[in-house]
């Protein structure tokens, strides 16, 4: 059954229309694009063309800007709006001009490390460049671990990892210290509480290692929408950072319904009962919108 069906007898049906109290809808949005920027590698530009990505949404482009300024960001867009690129486009630019830069990625949990790790080694895959990135894990082996600290230009870990497997052995990771570039910290909202201050206390411990060895790498933030999202990246990486929250990804239409149950709460999951269970031949096609 399609959703305006479903929406439809919300609408209609006395017993839930009986207890909206708001039912908002927010329009569709068309994305908004942007060029290439002119110093990216052409290399970058003909692998994302192949994959009939022309150009960027504004977002993108303002958060590549940003940090080709020299300037720590946090991006701050929806889900599924491309914040993956924000940090990757900069970070493979890069690693194109200097084989000798470094990139850190931090990711709050492995799962997440690892869906990441499959789409930045897909990309560098099809820029068919020698550049190595690995992770660095409680699973990594053993033989590897030498590898990825003497070779490895995008190491992808998380925070726990950082904390208890890389800064106490800052000595045996010289070549990343004294050529990191960027560091990216993606989900950032995910470290506010007693998690995000531990994540802010290792950040800084990461930073004092980092101007021992002579580097000042960039922050790259990305985060899910929230009210403080300049406040809550600058206590997290010890500085200002530029936010970049203005999304040009598209977006379809919402509804926001506001639903205040009276003590007949079953009436609700009746309707919702009989908007699903009704004949297929009543189920006609209708574009697709979203419900909240």
């Amino acid at each position: 059954m399609s959703l305006e069906s479903v929406l439809e007898s919300f609408r209609t049906d006395p017993s839930v229309s009986a207890n909206v109290t708001r039912w908002q809808v927010l329009p569709a949005r068309p994305a908004r694009y942007a060029p290439f920027p002119a110093f990216l590698q052409p290399a970058l530009r003909e692998t994302l063309a192949r994959r009939e990505v022309e150009q960027l949404y504004t977002h993108q482009v303002a958060a590549i800007d940003a940090v080709h300024a020299g300037q720590s960001v946090v991006v701050v867009t929806p889900t599924a709006s491309g914040k993956t690129l924000c940090y990757n486009l900069p970070v493979l630019d890069h690693l194109l001009r200097d084989p000798q830069a470094r990139a850190l990625y931090l990711f709050p949990t492995k799962a997440l490390a690892q869906d990441q790790m499959a789409a930045l080694h897909q990309l560098v895959t099809d820029l068919d460049v020698d550049i190595k990135t690995h992770t660095y894990d409680g699973d990594t082996p053993a033989n590897a671990r030498k590898l990825i600290r003497s070779a490895g230009h995008i190491v992808v870990t998380n925070p726990d990892m950082l904390h208890t497997g890389i800064l106490p052995h800052h000595t045996k990771w010289i070549k990343l210290f004294e050529n990191l570039q960027y560091v990216v910290l993606d989900e950032l909202h995910q470290y506010r509480g007693v998690f995000g201050s531990h994540v802010a206390n290792v950040v800084r411990r990461l930073r004092r290692i980092c101007a021992f060895y002579g580097s000042a790498p960039l922050f790259i933030c990305c985060s899910a929408t929230i009210a403080n999202p300049g406040e809550l990246a600058a206590r997290i990486v010890g500085h200002a950072v530029t936010v970049v929250d203005d999304n040009g990804a598209p977006t379809g239409e919402k509804h926001l319904i506001f639903y205040n149950p009276c003590w007949r709460l079953g009436a609700w999951r009746r309707a919702c009962s009989r908007a699903m269970c009704r004949p297929s031949s009543s189920r006609a096609a209708a574009p697709l919108s979203s419900c909240c």
